[in-house]
């Protein structure tokens, strides 16, 4: 039976039909030149890049984000951290070059064509000449932020570093994506033998992806924190050379402590050993002083946090902290850190009547304790507080001690865990000191974006200075000229401090700090750039400290300033807050 379709031709039902199903195959030579023909067309979807191991699009990509990595940021970087940032921006470059070519072919609808030999050499010859201009750039801003911060300038064989690490950086990161791509075209492979080609292609993309998660998060993750948990829980037993157990009972670790000394650790120890005595304290002011008291205890005094904290309020009853006139609570970093400038500020001031407390949580540097272990942070700061405060609100109002909180970076954040709000510290404290605030403080970070109108997020004022200030230099404390009003928190930070300001929020999106009048040491040439921004602070964190006092994350002289004002010391003078700020700049 026979149909006539619409085009003219007929439809056969039943054993024969006449549509293209039902024609003769082709002959031979026909189907042969079908196949070299189609075998001839296969290189224009390979092109000639493949020769040369280098996609042009990913090319120039990688040579963009060179220049972009070498534009201004917060700190000076020596030629390692600087190479480390230029060659992770190449490979980003290029991943995103190769990405952005591969979209424009789909959008003409055309296979990629091989890229002209004079093109490659067009690209070689602006890469040179282009790569000299920006160097010559880098050295100019590193130069001037150099000298603004009072640092030596690069010698002239840094450059070369640089340009050498870079390219190490690059080539294993390149090596790394490639293998990652290659395992998952064969996994892609292997599952094309049951699926669609694109539905297998897709899926072994996605088993790799998961597989690199599941091992990093996993198996590395485990036993990368289990070796270095290790590690630095062998260097907490180290014994610092200056180091020496106490001899007073007002020390932890010394007579009648409830805590042996070997359990403070390394941090500890230090903190505790090296604490001023009576008699300097004497000699500075020309008044009899009093030994101040140091509680600590380590990771090794307990078996949780929370029995730690306990352990150390029982450590400052035996001691007789809560009889002195102002009891200091430090919230510590990772390793059991605390600023000695900080510590020993108080002291001054106090003449020696004081008490400061504190605890280890973690073997752990600052750095590695923020990434992975923020919650110990926060923990051990809530425990420690809410110990001493429960034993500290038993006494009677007019034989208390002034509670003041402090910590710097790591140790402000596990401070601030104990509050819900600037007014909750001002209710529960007679004074608040936190140094170097990192972007994930709650606290600070609400206030900052709550900050008053046209005041800067580097320095913002928070309901007209009534209770808290933000501080980079002394003068900032009298800033807003309003009442200020006791008890005060203080914050101290620096615009071009990398600790307080690195968020992944950076990749994407432009900071307020950046959009606004711009801080005291940060260049006017700043610029922030999608993602390379957010590779440079993450770099700058890493040499935070290695700037002099009043930059980036390195804290001193103003602390005594901070101090003067939180506390109010009777009989106190401006000549006495200079001398304190010159001892604590020598202790950098």
């Amino acid at each position: 039976m026979n149909s006539t379709r619409g085009d003219g031709r007929r439809w056969t039902f039943g054993a024969h039909r006449t549509d293209a199903s039902s024609q003769d195959p082709p002959p031979p030579e026909i189907a042969a030149g079908t196949r070299q023909e189609n075998s001839s067309a296969r290189p224009v979807a390979e092109p000639t890049f493949r020769r040369r191991g280098f996609h042009f699009g990913g090319a120039v990509g990688a040579l963009v984000l060179v220049w972009l990595s070498l534009t201004p940021s917060l700190l000076p970087r020596g030629p390692l951290f600087q190479g480390v940032v230029t060659g992770a921006a190449a490979v980003f470059g290029y991943g995103l070059g190769v990405a952005v070519a591969a979209l424009l072919w789909w959008m003409l609808q055309r296979q990629p064509r091989p890229t002209p030999s004079v093109l490659w050499w067009g690209l070689g010859v602006v890469a040179c000449l282009g790569s000299v201009a920006v160097l010559a750039w880098y050295a100019e801003w590193q130069r001037d932020l150099r000298s603004l911060m009072g640092v030596s300038g690069l010698p002239w064989h840094a450059y070369p570093i640089i340009v050498a690490i870079a390219v190490v950086v690059f080539a294993v990161l390149l090596a790394v994506a490639r293998l990652c791509w290659a395992l998952s075209r064969w996994v892609g492979g292997l599952l094309g033998r049951v699926l669609p080609t694109r539905v297998a292609a897709v899926l072994g993309a996605v088993v790799v992806a998961a597989l690199a998660v599941a091992a990093v998060n996993g198996v590395v993750a485990d036993v990368a924190m289990s070796m270095l948990n290790e590690t630095f829980k062998a260097v907490n037993q180290e014994s610092s050379p200056d180091t020496e157990e106490p001899v007073l009972a007002e020390r932890s670790g010394g007579p009648g402590s409830l805590v042996s000394w070997d359990s403070l650790g390394r941090q500890g120890r230090i903190f505790v050993s090296n604490g001023l005595t009576a008699a300097e304290l004497t000699a500075f002011s020309g008044k009899p002083a009093r030994e101040p008291i140091r509680v600590y205890t380590g990771l090794d005094s307990a078996e949780t946090i929370r029995a730690e904290a306990d352990l150390a309020v029982a450590e400052l009853r035996r001691a007789g902290g809560f009889q002195r006139a102002v009891l200091g609570i430090a919230t510590t970093t990772g390793t059991g850190w605390i600023n000695e400038s900080t510590a020993s500020a108080l002291e001054y001031l106090a003449g020696g009547d004081s008490a400061l407390v504190s605890m280890q949580y973690s073997y752990l540097p600052s750095w590695l304790s923020f990434v992975v272990d923020q919650e110990r942070a926060r923990q051990a700061g809530q425990a420690l507080f809410e110990a001493v405060h429960a034993e500290w609100d038993l006494l009677p109002v007019d034989r208390r001690p002034k509670l003041v909180v402090f910590g710097e970076s790591l140790g402000s954040f596990g401070g601030e865990a104990a509050f819900s709000g600037i007014q909750d510290m001002a209710a529960r404290t007679d004074g608040v000191l936190f140094v170097g605030p990192t972007a994930t403080n709650p606290v600070w970070r609400d206030a900052t974006a709550r900050r008053d109108p046209g005041s800067p997020q580097w320095l913002p004022i928070y309901r007209d200075g009534h209770t808290v200030r933000f501080v980079a230099d002394a003068p900032d404390l009298a800033r807003p000229d309003t009442a200020w009003t006791a008890p005060k928190v203080v914050y101290l930070q620096h615009a071009s401090d990398p600790i307080t300001w690195w968020t992944p929020r950076l990749l994407f999106q432009k900071p307020d700090w950046l959009s606004e009048e711009r801080g005291r040491d940060v260049l006017p040439s700043t610029r922030w750039i999608p993602v390379v921004t957010f590779l440079q602070v993450s770099a700058d964190m890493a040499v935070s400290v290695d700037v002099p006092d009043g930059h980036g994350h390195t804290f001193q002289a103003v602390i005594a300033d901070a101090w003067v004002a939180i506390l109010e010391p009777a009989g106190w003078t401006v000549a006495d807050t200079e001398r304190l700020r010159e001892i604590l700049r020598g202790a950098e």
